[in-house]
């Protein structure tokens, strides 16, 4: 049953805002990336959105950077200029971050007075620009972890902050897919679409594990392919006490960990794929574009790795995770469509 044109415009508008997200999360892997998530020492959801318009305002701001212990362990010979460079990512990030809630919020009250949002889709919506805002709100969390001690932040609200984003585009994308495609009737619980939604939910947790490889900067290391300079699990695996944590704070067994189910991926996925081709004809193309993009994100994971994490690849690694996620809701989607 195809969607009305109200559906339809709905359906594009959180597509846009998939986008959005998209390109959001692109600019804060380049930001993690270049080591220009900690320029900004305040969040000013309003007032933030504003960069600095004379030079006394940029002194001030950088006189602020050089109280953290980011400048004063690592970049203490850092310039004004160098300064900048850092911080017109961490400001893109955030204002990328803003306009998504206006591009949101706006076109979201005139659907609703319009009438084409109501009852529980309208309530459900709306519920992903309160999710929005908790997804900034937990980068902030996320950047205040790295101003206290440890120029760094912490591996765990990272995984946290991306996880969340992942949570936003996957819902978006799911409801705009239904509004473009009504369903007469909810289908069978058949082991294809079951085996789909275990599929979604091992990417996602592919998505955390890379999230902790970044974390720690685990790419860093090991930067060998098939094998973990020599081995299939490295002997210092487990070196950390107590043993549970070596699965969050241990580069070793934490980028294992991530190939792992990489491995693991580079089999299910092509195997459901197949399951589709075999048994939902009308579902055939997002089958295809699935198992093409996953021989992608493994070409560029691995070149990631060996090249010891250039910016432009690492970047492109954590796109192509997101475009795969999108991909794999498609191929679940037509299959319950089908």
């Amino acid at each position: 049953m195809t969607a009305s044109n109200p559906q339809r415009a709905v359906a594009w508008w959180l597509f846009a805002c998939c986008a959005m997200v998209f390109a959001t999360m692109v600019v804060g892997g380049v930001t993690r990336l270049t080591h220009s998530g900690l320029s900004i020492v305040e969040w000013k959801p309003l007032i933030g959105a504003l960069p600095p318009l004379s030079h006394a305002d940029w002194l001030e701001l950088f006189a602020k950077y050089q109280q953290t212990p980011e400048f004063i362990k690592r970049n203490h010979d850092m310039t004004l200029d160098g300064f900048q460079y850092i911080f017109w990512w961490e400001w893109a990030h955030r204002l990328s971050g803003r306009l998504i809630g206006v591009v949101f919020f706006v076109p979201y009250v005139w659907f609703l007075l319009r009438g084409h949002l109501r009852g529980v889709v309208a309530a459900r919506v709306f519920g992903f620009f309160i999710l929005g805002g908790l997804q900034g709100a937990m980068g902030w969390y996320m950047v205040k972890s790295g101003l206290v001690d440890d120029p760094r932040v912490s591996q765990y609200r990272l995984a946290a902050h991306l996880g969340l984003a992942f949570i936003l585009f996957g819902l978006m994308f799911w409801t705009g897919l239904g509004m473009l495609q009504r369903r007469a009737v909810s289908p069978a619980p058949t082991f294809t679409l079951r085996f789909g939604n275990w599929l979604v939910a091992l990417v996602f947790v592919m998505v955390l594990s890379g999230a902790l490889v970044a974390g720690i900067r685990a790419g860093l290391a090991y930067n060998t392919f098939p094998l973990m300079n020599g081995h299939f699990l490295p002997p210092e695996s487990f070196m950390v006490e107590p043993w549970w944590l070596n699965f969050f704070t241990n580069m070793a067994l934490v980028q294992f960990d991530h190939r792992l189910i990489a491995w693991v991926l580079m089999g299910l996925i092509p195997w459901y794929s197949w399951r589709i081709w075999s048994e939902f004809p009308d579902a055939r193309m997002s089958a295809a574009a699935l198992t093409l993009w996953l021989a992608v994100q493994v070409t560029l994971g691995i070149a990631t790795l060996l090249l010891q994490v250039p910016v432009a690849l690492g970047a492109a690694h954590q796109a192509g995770a997101m475009v795969l996620f999108g991909l794999l809701l498609w191929a679940n989607h037509a299959v319950r469509r089908a």
